[in-house]
């Protein structure tokens, strides 16, 4: 069975990629603007260079694929604020082209790379599926926009698709030198190197922390079960960026000081998953605990080529 992986050669992508080559025929599409050839080097599949919003090249990739994982994306707020346009092109064109092209090959499924950023700063929590989107970036829109244009080609065209909106992602080929990296990486780094952890706020702000191998799985199950529709992929569980402090601290084996700075604006105070509609009809539940994922996390880290850049 053939498959595609938009994106492939990402961090989420090139996971996703991994496992599904160990079964099926891959094939990856990725212009590397943010992916890496290092993520899928050694791995049984083919790699085609090139944008999602060359619809042409799609449609000649996608032909005879059973299963289309979209994952090629801008993956950030800040990019999305200093240029929405490009974000605009990429994140809401691309996944058209993508969709468009997967109805035109007869592709069985789709399955979406959303994110949890569709539901903005409400207060409200856990966040659930139903609840009304209140995106607050360019890049939350794009997403959005996505998930309908998901919905609407599977009531119009029969195409079948599936919309996974990932709350805080970490693991192995996590990007660790952009300015954008995420908090996990950051304190992984900085711990390794003996240099103070910071925290933007007071820490009590707390982040739904999901393992990138389970977040694989639940791209897997998308694909298999007769299911379509929108479903959060998360651990279930908040926790403060004081405690990830310290399980950090802890799996690293070093002690550091931690420096507490001015919170930034727009950042949302707290984000836990609701699981429970990935749980029933996906078969969804999280196997990584945190302490679990870092250690992991932490291993890739130590072997990568580029280590001792990391810490310098």
């Amino acid at each position: 069975m053939k498959v595609v992986v938009t994106g492939g050669a990402g961090f989420i992508g090139s996971n996703i990629a991994e496992e599904l080559a160990k079964k099926y025929e891959v094939v990856i599409v990725d212009d590397l603007s943010s992916g890496k050839l290092e993520n899928i080097r050694g791995l049984n599949l083919e790699f085609v260079r090139g944008c999602v919003t060359d619809i042409d090249l799609l449609k000649k990739v996608f032909r005879d694929a059973e299963y289309v994982f979209h994952q090629a994306a801008i993956a950030s707020v800040q990019k999305s604020l200093e240029d929405p346009l490009k974000v605009e092109e990429v994140n809401v064109r691309g996944t058209l082209c993508v969709l468009i092209a997967a109805r035109d090959a007869d592709v069985e499924k789709v399955v979406f790379a959303s994110s949890a950023a569709v539901y903005g700063d409400s207060p409200e929590l856990p966040k659930r599926e139903n609840m009304t989107p209140q995106p607050k970036s360019p890049y939350a829109v794009s997403k959005l926009a996505g998930e309908y244009y998901c919905e609407v080609f599977n009531e119009v065209y029969g195409l079948k698709t599936v919309s996974l909106r990932y709350f805080n992602v970490y693991g192995p080929r996590q990007d660790l030198t952009s300015e954008y990296a995420a908090v996990i990486p950051r304190f992984l780094i900085r711990s390794l190197a003996g240099k103070p952890l910071v925290i933007y706020g007071d820490g009590n702000q707390t982040r739904d922390f999901v393992f990138v191998k389970d977040v694989v799985n639940a791209n897997i199950l998308a694909m298999e079960k007769n299911v379509c529709g929108v479903f959060n992929v998360a651990s279930g569980k908040a926790v403060s960026i004081n405690e990830l402090a310290e399980v950090v601290m802890k799996v690293v084996g070093k002690n550091v000081e931690v420096v507490y700075e001015r919170e930034r604006k727009g950042d949302v105070r707290h984000s836990l998953g609701d699981i429970s509609k990935a749980r029933t009809f996906l078969g969804y539940v999280p196997e990584y605990s945190l302490e679990e994922g870092l250690r992991i996390t932490l291993k890739w880290l130590i072997q990568s080529p580029n280590f001792k850049e990391y810490l310098s």
